[in-house]
C-alpha cells in the first residue's frame, strides 16, 4: 500500500488549497478513504471521508461548509478541496485507507501509509 499526499505549500489566510492523494499498492475503488491533519503537540483531527464509490461523503466539525472531499476511482486519487483557511489550520495533512471490512463512517478504523503533505497558513 503507497499513499503519497501532495499540493501543499503555504497559503495566505483567507485562500485556498486542493490536496491530492494518489493511491496504489491496492483496489482503491474497493476502499472508503478519509483526510485528517496533525498540528505539532497536537492531537490529530479528523476533516473528511468519503465512501469507496463516491457516494457519500461526512465531514468533521473543523471543516464542515469549508471542505469538500472528492475522489477519482479510475486515477485512483482522492482530493481535498478547502477554503477560508485559518492559521490554526497549520499541519500536516495526510489522507488514509479503510480497514478491511471497517465501518467507513469510523475514524478510528482508517490506516496511514503516507509522509502527509505540509500546509502553513500564514503571511
Amino acid at each position: 500500500v503507497q499513499l503519497v499526499e501532495s499540493g501543499g505549500g503555504l497559503v495566505q489566510p483567507g485562500g485556498s488549497l486542493r490536496l491530492s492523494c494518489a493511491a496504489s499498492g491496492f483496489s482503491f475503488s474497493d476502499y472508503a478513504m478519509l483526510w485528517a491533519r496533525q498540528a505539532p503537540g497536537k492531537a490529530r483531527e479528523w476533516i473528511a471521508g468519503i465512501k469507496k464509490d463516491g457516494s457519500d461523503v461526512w465531514y468533521g466539525d473543523s471543516g464542515r461548509g469549508r471542505v469538500t472531499i472528492s475522489r477519482d476511482n479510475d486515477k485512483s486519487t482522492v482530493h481535498l478541496q478547502m477554503t477560508k483557511m485559518a492559521p490554526e489550520e497549520t499541519a500536516v495533512y495526510y489522507c488514509a485507507k479503510a480497514k478491511d471490512g471497517s465501518n467507513w463512517l469510523n475514524p478510528y478504523e482508517y490506516e496511514f501509509w503516507g509522509q502527509g503533505t505540509q500546509v502553513t497558513v500564514g503571511s
